[in-house]
């Protein structure tokens, strides 16, 4: 059996699904044992999958980091590279990939339905609707989809209008919390004032992302009771700096911009809550990472992060900035017992999504369509 996997848009720095593809592939390399894998990428990510992918590494080289190359290298490149190498399937493990059926059968991963469910105004209406289109047409030609959770196929096969039985789920894993000896002496350079409760909240600026819900959640909380919060994202010239300004909250949140795997750690260890107010996600991997981390979560109630979740979250509307704000005020004043008891169910419910399983049932979906089968798992 020989895999093609298809990371054309790899390039090292796009977020989740390029974490799902490093905590995959070499899991993959072992459990499918039996068969061949082959990436094809473009000149952009080469060397990057070499830092973690041990095979067989195909470079289209006019397939450049920008979107329209990677697009234009889905429609010629793909398919032709798959026929030369003798790939028995496609596999597409980031929203996108071929837009028709050829002679080689396809599965795509499709994390999310974001683009069709928040289709943005003005100038970005177009690339996101665009951009749903594409993945609309990579999802309808594939012989399988792979997604991340039972929320996200559900979403996925409504605006997609995909057959549920064409869609096979299998969550992501997660990664043990990196212990951090001295979290103050990493966190020294975000000069973070003691004795008040941290927020820890991170991620991109998009609007599904709904920081600003946030921003006016803790507005919400009088100021003697509001905790210092920590926003993670946004890079240095971070765009919430003027949302921040305009509530007042320059004393109570800091915006470090995007942070080092040892800063993250840390910020972990010393946070006493993790917020996620997202309006929608995939999968929602930041709430079970806090969990094992030993964080608190407080997470917007929609069945996604109630999936990851579970009964060990905290959960309020994070449309209604009061309804959030007043939650996060009693997650934050509740006793230690009760914390030391909820971050002990946290840490023992985020260790079952575990990138070795994900990379077992990954595995399966991938046999089952080299073998012809279309059902979900």
């Amino acid at each position: 059996m020989r895999i093609l996997v298809d990371l054309l848009g790899f390039t090292g720095g796009r977020g989740g699904t390029e974490t799902y593809v490093r905590e995959l592939l070499p899991r993959l390399a072992t459990v499918l044992a039996d068969a061949e894998l082959i990436v094809v990428t473009g000149r952009a990510g080469s060397e990057h999958v070499r830092e973690f992918f041990p095979g067989r590494i195909e470079t289209v080289p006019w397939v450049g980091a920008d979107r329209a190359t990677w697009a234009l290298g889905e429609i010629a490149a793909v398919i032709p590279t798959a026929r030369r190498v003798g790939a028995d399937l496609i596999w597409s493990p980031a929203n996108f990939g071929p837009l028709r059926r050829g002679p080689v059968r396809r599965v795509v991963s499709v994390h999310d339905v974001i683009y069709h469910e928040v289709r943005g105004a003005g100038l970005s209406a177009l690339p996101r609707k665009i951009t749903a289109w594409l993945m609309t047409r990579t999802a309808r030609s594939a012989h399988k989809v792979l997604t991340v959770s039972d929320a996200a196929a559900a979403s996925i096969s409504s605006h997609l209008a995909l057959p549920r039985t064409r869609i096979a789920v299998v969550h992501n894993g997660s990664t043990p919390a990196r212990p951090v000896q001295d979290p103050a002496a990493a966190l020294a350079t975000l000069d973070l004032p003691a004795g008040r409760p941290i927020v820890l909240s991170a991620g991109n600026r998009m609007p599904h992302k709904n920081f600003l819900g946030l921003l006016d959640a803790l507005s919400s909380i009088a100021p003697a009771d509001r905790p210092l919060s920590v926003l993670v994202g946004g890079g240095d010239d971070d765009p919430l700096r003027p949302a921040v300004a305009a509530r007042g909250l320059e004393a109570d949140v800091v915006l470090p911009g995007w942070v080092s795997a040892e800063e993250l750690a840390a910020l972990y260890a010393v946070a006493t809550v993790y917020a996620c107010p997202s309006l929608t996600e995939g999968f929602g991997l930041p709430v079970v990472d806090a969990m094992r981390a030993g964080c608190l979560v407080i997470a917007n109630d929609i069945p996604v992060l109630r999936e990851v979740g579970g009964d060990n979250a905290f959960y309020a509307d994070a449309r209604d900035p009061e309804s959030f704000g007043a939650a996060l005020s009693r997650v934050l004043m509740i006793d230690d017992h009760e914390k030391d008891v909820r971050r002990a169910a946290g840490r023992s419910w985020s260790e079952r999504f575990s990138w070795d399983a994900a990379a077992l049932g990954v595995a399966a979906v991938l046999r089952s369509a080299t073998e012809g089968e279309t059902a979900g798992a």
